[in-house]
C-alpha cells in the first residue's frame, strides 16, 4: 500500500476525470492522497474534494508564489475541518526573483516572513508541515534549524532536492523527505546519489501531480497512480526489495500522519 503524500487533486486538470484517476490509484495499492494547500483562494475547492472521497485529505497552506493570499485567520477556520492534517506547502522559492537589487530583497523577506508565519502555525496546531524549498537552500536550513525543535509533529521536504545541507535536517530534527517522479529523471544524478543516505525512516513517496510526471510518462498530466513508479525506482536505486520499500515508507507515512493508521 502507498499514500500519495503530496498530490494536488484539486487542479483543473483533474476536473472532468478525478473520480476515475482515484479509482485508478485505489486499484493499484494506493490507498490514501493528501493535497496539500498552495493558493489560500483555493482552499474551498480543496476541502469540497476531500470531503467527497474518504481517503483524500488536505493540507492549509501558500505556496511562495501565492504569498499574496496568505491570510492566517482565513487558514484557522480551515484548520478545524476534520480532513486537514498538515500545513503547507510554504517555504522559499527564489526561482523567479526580481532582477534589481531592491526588489529582491524584498521578495526575500515577504517570503521569509510568510513562511515563518506558518511555521508558526504547524507548531500551535501539532501537525506535520509541507515544505516547499528551491533555489534557497541555505535561507530555509537556517530558518528550519532555528524551529527544528518546535516543529515536534514532523515536516517534510516535498520535492527534495538533493541539497547534502538540507539532509543535515534528519540529524537535528523530526524531517522527512518526499521523493517523488524526478527520481526517474535521466538528469536526476544528484538526488539518485543522495538517495541511500536518507534514513529509510524518514522517506516517503509523491507525485505532486499533475507535476513531475515521472519517466516514462514524462510530458503527460501525472496522477497517484505513479507512486508506484518511484517505489520501483527507489527499490532499484537502495537495493531493496519494492514490497520492502513500500511497508517502509507506508510505515513512515502512518507515523506522521497518524488518520493513515485507520
Amino acid at each position: 500500500m502507498i499514500i500519495d503524500t503530496h498530490c494536488h487533486l484539486d487542479d483543473i486538470k483533474y476536473d472532468s476525470d478525478l473520480s476515475q484517476v482515484i479509482s485508478n490509484a485505489r486499484k493499484n495499492e494506493i490507498k490514501g492522497f493528501l493535497i496539500p494547500g498552495a493558493d489560500g483562494d483555493d482552499l474551498e475547492k480543496i476541502v469540497s474534494v476531500s470531503e467527497k472521497y474518504d481517503d483524500v485529505f488536505f493540507a492549509i497552506g501558500v505556496h511562495p508564489y501565492h504569498k499574496d493570499t496568505f491570510d492566517k485567520k482565513r487558514l484557522m477556520k480551515f484548520a478545524k475541518h476534520k480532513k486537514c492534517i498538515a500545513v503547507g506547502e510554504c517555504g522559499l522559492d527564489y526561482y523567479r526573483l526580481p532582477n534589481d537589487e531592491n526588489a529582491k530583497i524584498k521578495e526575500k523577506e515577504e517570503q521569509k516572513e510568510i513562511f515563518i508565519e506558518q511555521i508558526n502555525i504547524a507548531i500551535e496546531l501539532k501537525k506535520p508541515l509541507i515544505l516547499h524549498i528551491r533555489d534557497a537552500n541555505e535561507d530555509s536550513f537556517n530558518i528550519l534549524k532555528k524551529y527544528s525543535s518546535k516543529l515536534t509533529s514532523g515536516a517534510i521536504l516535498h520535492c527534495y532536492n538533493a541539497s547534502p545541507l538540507l539532509l543535515e535536517l534528519a540529524k537535528i530534527g523530526n524531517f522527512y523527505f518526499g521523493i517523488g517522479g524526478v527520481l526517474t529523471f535521466k538528469n536526476a544524478k544528484n538526488l539518485v546519489s543522495i538517495l541511500p543516505k536518507i534514513p529509510t525512516d524518514r522517506l516517503l513517496i509523491e507525485t505532486d501531480s499533475p507535476y513531475l510526471t515521472p519517466h516514462p510518462y514524462r510530458g503527460e498530466r501525472n496522477e497517484p497512480l505513479y507512486t508506484t513508479l518511484v517505489a520501483k525506482k527507489m527499490s532499484e536505486i537502495l537495493q531493496i526489495e519494492e514490497s520492502e520499500i513500500k511497508k517502509i515508507v507506508l510505515d513512515n507515512t502512518k507515523r506522521l500522519f497518524k488518520v493513515f493508521n485507520n
